[in-house]
């Protein structure tokens, strides 16, 4: 609504008081003093509407029974070029290997394809160029790609379209860009991998606390704690690995929902766009996301994992702890403070897995209520899987940085080893040796511990009658399990912190990622 000069200007009623009167005076000179400074409501908007008016809108593709074209608010709110122009790639990969098909099956001549694909591999280099006018007029990338086409080729272009609709064109789009995004998902999460065990190849004999309930609980080698690292991001790729199994099946050629009746072959563009096989239902085809789903699920999971080793690094990095130094290339300053040396990047990586979970949430809560095949709604599926994947792309490559620039004070950690009593449970498995139940262990350890903290020393520390009077089972044999470096060396079971199970771990993950010795 335009607002007139006139509906801008207070009229008083003649019975305010002569003090309201005069100031109701002031505010009218006030507001025309205003009005001489900045345009009008009016003028603003009658500017707006003669500058549209002006512009000759274009006609949609899709306006053939329409009298009216859509409002300006209408088109900003349901615009998606000024995102989905990163799928061009695939939008025209799709549309090559359907424009083959449609040849090879005799929708359209040899001719008409050669002159479309090469219409195609020019809007391409015009992207690449960066010299490509993406118009949001024109909507979402299908549009933009096709009305650009047009007119580089005139009608082979209006072909195109044949027995193909926008439905399964953003499918198709999507399923192959989320299949070359799990890919580089897939490199980075290697590149950690490598950069975490050849971190620990640095530390082969390091001893550090380990913790339960961010209490010390026992004795660990540096090298087992960060091969736990490198376990669970393995998992993680093996999500995206049969994530992309289930990605990779071809969309084209479902059309708007039902098929179609024109002799396409669907098994031609599926091999040619080098997916698994064509899907089966055309109605599931077009209406599902729950590959971006699992994608997102996937991507979500990874970057918890990459938020707890990012928890740990940042604590191990306070002065509190002491435990890892971060290089310069790693590490920021602060404004104020000039002694201060952060982790920010560890920080960063802890903040931006709220980003990932939360574009998971947004996808889920969006597909929860949606009737079957396509809805508008599907149109904001497309950011929070984008920034989903820039998200986890870089929390990936920081932490590998990370990785590479940092070091263990050992000195620091050897000196906190004796504090907390790590050797306890290890004092507990030479009782159950011996032939004493393990809940009977259980409790004589925690009475020897109650009785170091009554003499303030260590179990090592305490002489063998001590011992024996808190149970006489002890023999000298005892003080081959105490202390933090017989404990860790009493570890045999697979998977555990023992050196040799540890060393074993390592080799086999040198094999496994290629990383030569």
């Amino acid at each position: 609504m335009a607002f007139t000069s006139q509906s801008l200007i207070f009229r008083a009623p003649a019975s305010l008081p002569s003090g309201r009167l005069a100031a109701l005076s002031a505010g009218r000179v006030a507001l025309r003093d205003r009005r001489a400074a900045f345009p009008s409501v009016a003028a603003a908007s009658t500017s707006m509407a003669s500058s549209d008016g002006d512009e000759k809108k274009e006609t949609k593709l899709w306006g053939g029974r329409f009298e009216e074209g859509v409002t300006d608010a209408v088109e900003r709110f349901t615009e998606s070029i000024s995102y989905d122009w990163q799928l061009y790639k695939y939008d025209i990969m799709g549309s090559k290997a359907h424009a083959s098909m449609l040849a090879s099956q005799g929708l359209i001549t040899a001719g008409d394809r050669d002159i479309i694909l090469e219409g195609l591999d020019q809007i391409e280099r015009l992207i690449q160029e960066g010299k490509f006018e993406w118009r949001k007029d024109r909507e979402d990338v299908h549009m933009n790609i096709e009305a650009a086409l047009t007119e580089r080729v005139g009608e082979p272009a209006k072909k195109l379209h044949t027995a193909r609709s926008r439905n399964d064109q953003i499918v198709t789009d999507l399923r192959l860009w989320c299949r070359d995004a799990i890919d580089k998902i897939l490199i980075r999460i290697k590149q950690l991998q490598v950069s975490l065990v050849m971190l620990a190849s640095k530390y082969v004999d390091l001893i550090v606390p380990g913790y339960t309930h961010l209490q010390r609980a026992q004795p660990v080698l540096l090298p087992h704690l960060l091969l736990s690292y490198v376990e669970q991001l393995e998992r993680d790729a093996g999500r995206l690995v049969n994530c992309r199994e289930r990605v990779n099946f071809c969309p084209l050629g479902a059309c708007a929902l039902a098929g179609t009746g024109l002799p396409i072959d669907r098994f031609q563009t599926a091999k040619d766009l080098k997916f698994t096989a064509p899907m089966k239902n055309s109605i599931d085809a077009v209406s599902d996301r729950d590959f971006v789903l699992e994608f997102l699920a996937a991507n979500s999971i990874a970057a918890v994992h990459l938020s707890r080793i990012g928890e740990e690094w940042v604590l191990w990095a306070s002065e509190e702890f002491g435990f890892l130094t971060p290089s310069d290339k790693v590490s920021t300053g602060s404004s104020i403070m000039p002694q201060k040396k952060n982790p920010d990047p560890m920080e960063l990586v802890r903040g931006k897995s709220a980003r990932v979970v939360g574009d998971l949430m947004t996808v889920l809560t969006l597909c929860k209520g949606l009737p079957q095949a396509y809805n508008r709604d599907l149109q904001e599926d497309k950011e929070p899987l984008f920034d989903s994947v820039k998200a986890i792309l870089g929390m990936l490559e920081v932490c590998t940085e990370f990785a590479q620039n940092i070091s263990f004070n050992s000195k620091r950690i050897q000196s906190s080893l004796p504090a907390g009593y790590l050797d306890a449970t290890t004092l507990a498995d030479y009782l159950v040796k011996k032939g004493v139940p393990f809940r009977t262990s259980h409790e004589i350890v925690g009475r020897s511990v109650a009785l170091c903290v009554s003499k303030n020393c260590q179990l090592a520390e305490l002489q063998l009658d001590d011992l024996k009077a808190v149970h006489p089972v002890f023999e000298a044999d005892v003080y081959e399990y105490l202390g933090v470096e017989n404990a860790v060396n009493k570890f045999i079971s697979y998977g555990s912190t023992g050196s040799n199970q540890v060393k074993k771990q390592l080799e086999d993950w040198c094999i496994q990622l290629g990383i030569s010795s």
